[in-house]
């Protein structure tokens, strides 16, 4: 059963509310242009036993449909901060961003310092998107979108489902290509960086330049697929997370020092 938090349902629990004694961390998660809260639960199913996992419901699809999508990145993670400021606990926190949720992951970041970061499917702020084709309209936008896989190419044809989506769509491959990144407090938290083999939107040298972002310690995992790798080798990944989980806690219980 979903259960929904935060002002105007920006944040989605798929699994068991969480136990604080053995789901000791919050994992929220975000996701790509286009995307919605529900590409993560198959992630969240494979993390639901360690963590407390939240996914983000961007506004303007599924069942925010009516409301208006946000064209700008900035304002974007704005507006994810003031919905997890309303929604988390003390428990430590881990943000999880796929391609544009990468960015308004690695934003929110900037201003959370969270315990850990996850970046996958996208090149450093710095670097902004790279696309071997101009995106001037939908057609263009469809074809770019198809070309990156991970959407059932019988939806994208089919009229009345583009009506639903070319507007989130629209508004999320704008905020994307407007992003520009802004100097300020880099995370200091351990930043990982995940891509597939063979994404376009990853070449090796954007990836790389992660490493300027963030003053603690960086990692760099390739698993082999395209821009949406994570959908088949979800478990592969929630398992690194997991690893990671398992660190933390050890981390926190040596620790603790004994009573006289």
């Amino acid at each position: 059963m979903t259960t929904t938090l935060g002002p105007r349902a920006w944040l989605r629990r798929f699994h068991t509310t969480p136990d604080a004694a053995t789901r000791v961390v919050q994992v929220v998660c975000l996701p790509h242009a286009g995307g919605a809260a529900g590409y993560f639960v198959p992630f969240s199913a494979e993390l639901s036993s360690v963590a407390d996992v939240l996914a983000v419901q961007y506004p303007g699809r599924q069942d925010r449909w009516h409301e208006p999508a946000i064209d700008d990145l900035h304002e974007l993670t704005e507006q994810v901060l003031t919905a997890l400021e309303q929604a988390l606990d003390e428990r430590p926190l881990i943000l999880f961003g796929h391609s544009m949720g990468a960015l308004v992951a690695y934003e929110a970041a900037r201003q959370l310092n969270p315990a850990r970061l996850y970046v996958s499917g996208c090149p450093a702020p710095t670097r902004g998107v790279e696309s071997e084709d101009d995106i001037t309209d939908d057609a263009s936008l469809l074809a770019d979108l198809s070309k990156l896989g991970g959407t059932d190419a019988q939806l994208l044809s089919d009229p009345a489902v583009l009506e639903l989506i070319l507007p989130a769509l629209r508004a999320d491959y704008r905020a994307v290509r407007t992003y520009q990144w802004r100097p300020g407090p880099e995370p200091t938290c351990p930043l990982t960086v995940l891509t597939g083999d063979r994404d376009p939107r990853t070449p090796g040298d954007a990836i790389l330049e992660w490493k300027r972002h963030g003053t603690g310690e960086h990692r760099f995992h390739e698993f082999e697929g395209d821009h949406f790798y994570l959908t088949d080798h979800t478990r592969l990944v929630a398992e690194l997370v997991a690893a990671d989980l398992t660190g933390m806690r050890n981390e926190a219980a040596t620790d603790v020092k004994p009573g006289r």
